[in-house]
């Protein structure tokens, strides 16, 4: 427990990272937006291309999702553009309610409703002549999404994850002060979704914040409050819907490890979201599998050259060995 507690407080400690430019993390490769259907709704994407790319040769391609509201122009557009210049041809996405894509309940936060999304968008590259294979590859709270396309979808030949938000039942008194403030959550989760039916109104809060109490997530939140990094990608709204804290709370990725078969990477370090959880679900996999662990704050490893450039060093060689 106390080991638990500790972990929580790492992730609520500042990295004091110094910020660094994206355009570090950018390569010239050929990017285009695509579009694709899910549940009759429309997603937008961007699907990024190897340098020399020839749609007349096949090629490896791999799904990415990134954190909590976030859009394809943050940390999942980043991991795309460097799977790219390794040959595998990346779709970075805006889940249904988030960014470009369609969806009138925004800033929505749903886990099945993202399983569908990512279905969705392994249909989307399988139906492209010069796809031969799909993996996944999930950032932070998309860990944990890809964990749930990894047991549903057999289709997806490889997963991957970097730093994964991966909660379960008992971590949440801890994560949001006790089991009484849980409850809290949920009745407001209900009373906002219980309005939205009556009134169409959807309530709104702060997603990230410092120090107002008052957000979804509160501490210190460098990644999403300097306009040099997350804060700063203009298609991001810090924004996170009331009605979804019953569906967000319900999110357990942590009982889908044992239904895994699928190859399977997890990167992660001891100062990313919950490291014992993290070593948990890697052990519970049934299939094969690669731990990586490696060094860094948990934001370091959306945006920071050093944490994503090893990351993707391990991933697109663990993807071209089960993709091709």
């Amino acid at each position: 427990m106390k080991k638990l507690m500790k972990t929580v407080a790492l992730i609520l400690i500042s990295t004091a990272a110094t910020a660094q430019s994206n355009s570090n993390l950018k390569n010239t490769n050929a990017m285009k937006r695509v579009e694709f259907i899910s549940d009759g709704l429309v997603l937008v994407g961007n699907l990024y291309f190897p340098e020399n790319f020839d749609k007349n040769e096949k090629y490896p391609a791999a799904v990415v999702g990134g954190s909590l509201t976030s859009v394809k122009e943050q940390m999942s557009g980043t991991y795309a553009t460097k799977l790219a210049e390794q040959g595998i041809i990346g779709l970075a996405i805006d889940y249904r309610n988030y960014g470009e894509s369609e969806g009138q309940l925004r800033q929505y936060e749903d886990p099945e409703l993202k399983l569908k999304d990512l279905e969705a968008a392994v249909t989307y590259l399988l139906s492209l002549d010069y796809v031969k294979s799909v993996g996944a590859l999930g950032v932070c709270t998309s860990g944990g999404n890809v964990a749930y396309l990894a047991a549903d979808d057999q289709r997806v030949k490889a997963i991957a994850t970097v730093a994964a938000w991966l909660p379960d039942e008992e971590t949440l008194p801890l994560l949001y002060g006790s089991a009484e403030n849980v409850a809290s959550l949920r009745k407001k989760g209900e009373e906002a979704k219980n309005k939205h039916a009556s009134t169409g109104a959807n309530d709104i809060i702060l997603a990230y914040h410092n120090t107002d109490q008052t957000a979804s997530h509160v501490g210190p939140m460098e990644y999403y409050m300097d306009n040099n990094r997350g804060g700063g990608v203009k298609e991001w709204k810090n924004e996170f819907a009331v009605m979804s804290w019953n569906t967000w709370l319900d999110f357990d990725p942590m009982s889908k490890a044992s239904e895994i078969t699928t190859p399977f990477m997890m990167v992660h370090s001891d100062n990313s979201a919950l490291p014992d959880n993290a070593k948990k679900f890697y052990n519970e996999l049934k299939g094969e599998k690669e731990l990586v662990w490696g060094e860094g704050y948990h934001f370091d490893y959306y945006d920071q050259p050093k944490q994503v450039n090893a990351s993707v060093e391990s991933v697109s060689s663990f993807f071209i060995k089960h993709l091709n």
